[in-house]
């Protein structure tokens, strides 16, 4: 979907989004592409993308397929894919990824993991909580 080049590309497929004015708590999950230009404090985990504009600031975890990230995020991040890094962007968090680029400009404190393929880190993660939420 964002190897595509252009925002408007992005906009046709999106699913959710949260606006500049939109301030939401709570932890998410979903299927769809997210777009986020508010504010979240909560983690957010999706099976398909997430695009993070210059105004919006998060605190908490994201996790999804591909990621582009131009605000600012206080959390970890687990991209299974591609993870773009704009020149406005500021990440607080251990990232792990298969694929990243920087821009120049960018700010990021705290680890990088490159990892072959994460889709499978994933479906073990799936496995566990499941098991978990079974034996309560």
């Amino acid at each position: 979907m964002f190897k595509k080049g252009t925002q408007n590309e992005v906009f046709n497929d999106v699913e959710t989004i949260i606006g500049e004015s939109i301030k939401v708590k709570g932890d998410f999950n979903g299927n769809g592409n997210i777009v986020i230009d508010g504010i979240l404090e909560g983690s957010l985990k999706t099976k398909s993308n997430i695009f993070i504009g210059e105004k919006a600031k998060i605190s908490g975890s994201l996790e999804a397929i591909e990621v582009i990230i131009n605000g600012s995020i206080d959390g970890n991040l687990l991209v299974k894919s591609y993870l773009s890094v704009g020149s406005t962007a500021i990440i607080s968090g251990d990232i792990e990824c298969a694929q990243i680029s920087v821009e120049k400009g960018a700010k990021i404190n705290g680890k990088i993991k490159m990892s072959g393929n994460l889709s499978n880190v994933s479906k073990k993660n799936e496995e566990i909580n499941e098991s978990e939420e079974k034996s309560e």
